[in-house]
């Protein structure tokens, strides 16, 4: 690979981690605003609506779909570092809310104290559950896609890609809903219908991504002459 080549694939793996990063900070801090999925909203599944979902779900996925991106591209050493790397920027921006959180609001503020506590008050809680579920959900998703891509020779994109993420966001929903249940930021009640309408959307969401998943891989082939399951060295 020449030296303008490696340039420009460090630069790309910059953007990719920086879109990661972004994703996953922004689905802890809106997580506590929540949706009925149309046209489903009407449909109740034990008592509670089966389609309502937080609006945190909706940059999540990109997360998986990006690390696949990585993985595929750079390899399984390089998609780790973007976990890592996701796991400090979320205790970063724990630590910023925090702080504002105790910084007293002035009486004309458009934002008072009440209305920050109420919008981010719980974020800390919800950044460390949905930061455990990610922790383990990521790895896995790595894991299992690289195990898929062992198994394929480097073939069939979609069954890593689709089987990877549908595995990971399986337990991330699992995961996160336990531990907010728990921590008592919802209802039980709501679990089982969250739970069942977070993952049909997520699988949903990886399925649509799949043709995302393949564009980017032919650019990045035929960009850098990469042959079938070859992988990027950018160190």
């Amino acid at each position: 690979m020449t030296t303008e080549n490696k340039f420009l694939a460090q630069r790309i793996y910059l953007i990719l981690t920086s879109l990661f990063i972004c994703s996953l900070v922004v689905s802890n801090l809106i997580f506590q605003k929540f949706f009925y999925w149309y046209p489903f909203g009407n449909v109740e599944f034990f008592g509670a609506k089966l389609f309502q979902i937080s609006v945190g779900i909706i940059p999540y996925p990109i997360t998986f779909l990006i690390t696949d991106i990585i993985s595929e591209i750079y390899g399984k050493k390089k998609a780790n570092q973007v976990v890592t790397t996701g796991i400090f920027a979320s205790i970063f921006s724990l630590g910023i809310i925090y702080i504002a959180n105790l910084a007293p609001a002035l009486e004309n503020s458009p934002v008072s104290d009440a209305l920050f506590s109420k919008v981010f008050g719980q974020t800390a809680l919800a950044v460390i559950a949905s930061m455990l579920a990610y922790l383990f959900a990521q790895y896995i998703d790595i894991q299992v896609y690289h195990f898929w891509k062992k198994i394929t020779k480097g073939k069939m994109l979609w069954v890593r890609n689709n089987f990877s993420t549908m595995t990971s966001q399986a337990v991330d929903t699992l995961c996160v809903l336990l531990l907010l249940c728990s921590f008592n930021i919802l209802a039980w009640n709501l679990f089982l219908p969250l739970f069942i309408s977070g993952f049909l959307f997520k699988v949903i969401i990886a399925l649509l991504d799949t043709p995302f998943m393949y564009l980017a891989v032919y650019y990045f082939r035929k960009k850098f002459h990469l042959k079938t399951n070859e992988e990027l060295n950018i160190d």
